[in-house]
């Protein structure tokens, strides 16, 4: 699919800057004929039409948009916000990155005040915002355009962009049956985001599938922090008959669980694989790596934001592929525990 011409690509044809392309497309005054003449050669030869970033640089509104997000991991939001502030900067537009806290009973007046403040043409939800009941009404009540990422439920109601996290966490499951593992902890990630559910809900289908009961005893909630998967890493390695393998629902959280590890004398990979989820920086730099579950965090914000920017009357969704990336925190047993 080809993509859509940016407002920066008008300016590297042109050879202006993307200030000065935005004022020959506001037909502001004091523009150089020469220059107006190049960026609008620029315009016709490239087939560049306007988006909602670029006619939000006209005046009439701020050229700037927000990102809204309450998330626990501060390596999976980085992420996001670079995809985010990349489109955002192939279309001249500023990004502001508002944390919020969606438990805040006052949630919905502070997203308001935000609006308020700074006048944002458009806005992108970041899991757990996305489900937010209050969030969402306030923006539909100012009807100011927003995109969800990875939103749990009312898929249709609002354009959105996701991966299929059940699928995911069934992939990793069934990768660990299959090396052998039958006693499969798992962690579940913060009761606030839709993602832990069906994070859970893949765990157990896989179970089901492989004919493997599902114990409720060896799934420890977590809030997707390095401190929750400590936590549950110690009550599951202090059982009598501690499971082979732990499933963290993410990266964070599989940390967190190698760290007690290591404390107790426990090997990895060899006395107990760890898989994580979201491939973050964090899977690369712990030790042993980890198996993860690879979602795509960087191209959610950039696909967002670029939904953003395109918006039409209807909504659109986007789901991206994941993928399982083998690392050296796992391993197969050769004898499967009954």
């Amino acid at each position: 699919m080809n993509e859509r011409a940016t407002i920066r690509d008008v300016a590297e044809a042109a050879g202006v800057s993307v200030k000065t392309v935005s004022r020959v497309l506001n037909k502001e005054r004091y523009v150089r004929e020469d220059t107006r003449v190049k960026v609008e050669e620029a315009v016709r030869s490239l087939r560049f039409s306007p988006s909602i970033a670029a006619r939000a640089l006209a005046g009439r509104k701020s050229g700037q948009i927000a990102l809204l997000y309450d998330n626990h991991s501060p390596y999976y939001i980085h992420q996001i916000q670079e995809g985010v502030w990349e489109a955002c900067r192939e279309e001249g537009v500023r990004l502001l990155a508002q944390p919020v806290d969606v438990a805040s009973p006052d949630v919905a007046r502070e997203v308001g005040g935000l609006i308020d403040e700074t006048h944002v043409d458009g806005i992108i939800l970041s899991s757990p915002v996305t489900d937010c009941a209050a969030v969402l009404a306030e923006l539909e009540r100012r009807a100011i355009p927003f995109v969800r990422i990875s939103p749990g439920t009312n898929h249709a109601i609002t354009s959105s962009v996701f991966i299929d996290d059940v699928q995911a966490a069934d992939d990793m499951t069934s990768y660990l049956i299959n090396n052998g593992h039958r006693r499969i902890g798992f962690i579940i990630g913060h009761p606030n985001h839709m993602a832990s559910n069906e994070r859970l809900f893949g765990y157990r289908r896989a179970l089901d599938r492989a004919g493997i009961d599902y114990e409720p005893g060896i799934v420890f909630p977590g809030e997707f922090d390095f401190a929750s998967g400590v936590k549950a890493a110690e009550a599951l390695l202090a059982m009598a008959d501690p499971p082979s393998a732990i499933f963290a629902s993410n990266d964070d959280m599989a940390a967190g669980v190698l760290a007690v590890a290591h404390k107790s004398g426990i090997i990895v990979p060899d006395q107990l694989s760890v898989a994580g989820f979201d491939d973050t920086v964090l899977a690369q730099v712990v030790y042993p790596p980890l198996t993860t579950i690879r979602q795509p965090t960087r191209t959610l914000g950039q696909t967002g934001t670029r939904l953003l920017f395109s918006m039409g009357p209807g909504a659109e969704h986007r789901r991206l592929p994941h993928a399982l990336i083998e690392r050296q925190s796992t391993r197969a047993i050769p004898f499967p525990r009954p």
